[in-house]
């Protein structure tokens, strides 16, 4: 697809956290003007981060591309997924698309903490067995996969660039014959 001035649209996956550690997924999807986050979690502190309780990813990048940024995605209810979503989402204020498990988790999360969240109007739900979710330019296309939590969902990103398949978490099944 071209752009105003005739140019291909780049499309840019800009790991924000999670990427070689643990804990601290998220990750920003640009396609254009356009921007959706895929999680939102946070890690625990090293043995010698004396003082520290928790870490979050690094949210320089959506500050500076907030007129981009449409909504976040979540893969599933896990901490390391979901666990910064209380210190990041009153900086952006912009819908949550997820499961019933942890729209349920953030409800209660939110519950406790004294901000503007309406989960009736900031919480989008889809189902756990799939679902296909329109922002243009984005077609947000969910499965659900096995992992550890319930409701845990890969992701497959279309844009006019093409597809990316998301993995969020999951784990084998090895009692299941294939």
């Amino acid at each position: 697809m071209n752009n105003n001035k005739g140019q291909q649209k780049k499309l840019s996956i800009i790991p924000l956290g999670g990427l070689g550690e643990i804990g601290k997924n998220m990750t920003a999807f640009v396609y254009g003007n356009d921007m959706i986050l895929v999680d939102a979690g946070l890690a625990f502190p090293d043995d010698d981060m004396l003082g520290i309780d928790l870490v979050i990813p690094d949210t320089t990048f959506l500050m500076e591309n907030k007129e981009k940024f449409k909504a976040i995605f979540l893969t599933h209810g896990h901490e390391d997924h979901i666990g910064a979503l209380k210190y990041i989402w009153p900086k952006f204020r912009k819908p949550i698309h997820c499961t019933r498990f942890p729209a349920e988790i953030l409800r209660r999360t939110f519950a406790g903490i004294e901000m503007d969240f309406d989960p009736r109007r900031d919480i989008v739900e889809f189902d756990y067995n799939g679902a296909t979710l329109d922002l243009d330019p984005f077609t947000v296309e969910t499965f659900h996969v096995t992992h550890s939590v319930p409701e845990a969902q890969m992701l497959i990103i279309k844009t006019d660039a093409g597809k990316i398949l998301h993995t969020g978490d999951w784990t084998f099944n090895d009692d299941i014959p294939i």
